[in-house]
């Protein structure tokens, strides 16, 4: 459904986005991770047809964003960063109104406007001008218009920002349901919305792809997957060393850790962890494999080695 080919933007000397080239399918939802100024916000501009690019392809249901544009946009639905309203508008107002530019009228915009405020639970504050809504309730209307028509893709520029711990919960599980029919791109910051709600996530860095995998695929890139932690009385770090499994061992919080040498091999890590205890004899407080972390692979892939150290 969309399709990016060496996409580059350059604004004067500096790129802001570098050959990125990736795909999204319908059925998926990609989460688009990176720091600041890595690129998102303007790879999602372009992909929506709001800036044209300086190199490469973008191609949204088959029709190209630059040639085809109208045909392209008519398939998607977008949700900004800082998305803008009309705030002496109603709710039922401005969704109308979105509704009307998106082609419906009559029962179909009457419907488009109920189904979004179901979707996105707007109904107690459907007649409010929404200059009087609180900030997470104008960013479910500015949700809710990105919606109206039903778009076969969505594009989503921090989707979450704002909203309480209820409100976020409830925009994810939307956003996973959605995936299930559409093609979805959102951006955040939020990296345990990954795991919430992605099927798959690309991280870029300063205009270029640095990551591409699923949530599982990523959290295998940090050094602490599969790694084994043991709190044992007496346990011993160099017989520990000595595993076959073993690549290193380190002390962390009155525990030793053990870090495999392959990742597909932890679990004959913790079993040779586990025999070596009992015939040592340790006594074991606790003994856990580990799950890696995305926020330690965001930070190792993005930071530059001056701030790593």
């Amino acid at each position: 459904m969309i399709r990016i080919e060496n996409l580059t933007k350059s604004f004067g000397l500096k790129k802001a986005v570098d050959d990125l080239s990736f795909s999204v399918e319908r059925g998926e939802v990609l989460g688009f991770l990176g720091p600041n100024g890595a690129g998102k916000s303007t790879t999602m501009r372009m992909i929506t047809g709001f800036l044209p690019p300086t190199a490469g392809r973008i191609s949204v249901g088959g029709h190209d964003v630059v040639e085809d544009a109208l045909a392209a946009k008519r398939l998607m639905g977008y949700l900004p960063e800082n998305a803008a309203s009309y705030p002496d508008m109603s709710v039922e107002g401005f969704l109308g109104f979105a509704a009307e530019l998106r082609g419906l009228n009559g029962d179909a915009k009457k419907k488009a406007v109920h189904r979004v405020v179901d979707l996105c639970f707007l109904g107690s504050v459907l007649h409010q001008q929404i200059d009087t809504l609180s900030k997470g309730y104008r960013h479910r209307t500015c949700l809710a218009q990105s919606l109206i028509h039903d778009p076969e893709v969505l594009i989503m520029d921090e989707p979450t920002d704002g909203l309480d711990p209820n409100q976020k919960h409830e925009v994810r599980n939307l956003i996973r349901e959605m995936g299930k029919t559409k093609a979805v791109i959102f951006s955040t910051h939020i990296l345990e919305e990954v795991g919430a709600a992605c099927t798959r996530a690309i991280i870029i860095d300063r205009g270029r792809m640095v990551a591409n995998g699923t949530p599982e695929e990523l959290r295998n890139m940090s050094e602490l997957a599969g790694a084994v932690t043991i709190a044992a009385q007496n346990a011993d770090a160099a017989k520990l060393s000595a595993l076959p499994e073993a690549l290193r061992v380190e002390a962390i919080d009155g525990a030793l850790r053990v870090y495999p040498k392959d990742k597909s091999a932890s679990v004959a890590l913790a079993r040779s962890v586990m025999d070596l205890a009992g015939r040592e004899g340790w006594r074991v407080d606790a003994l856990r494999t580990e799950e890696g972390q995305l926020d330690e692979v965001f930070r190792r892939i993005t930071l530059p080695d001056t701030v790593k150290k």
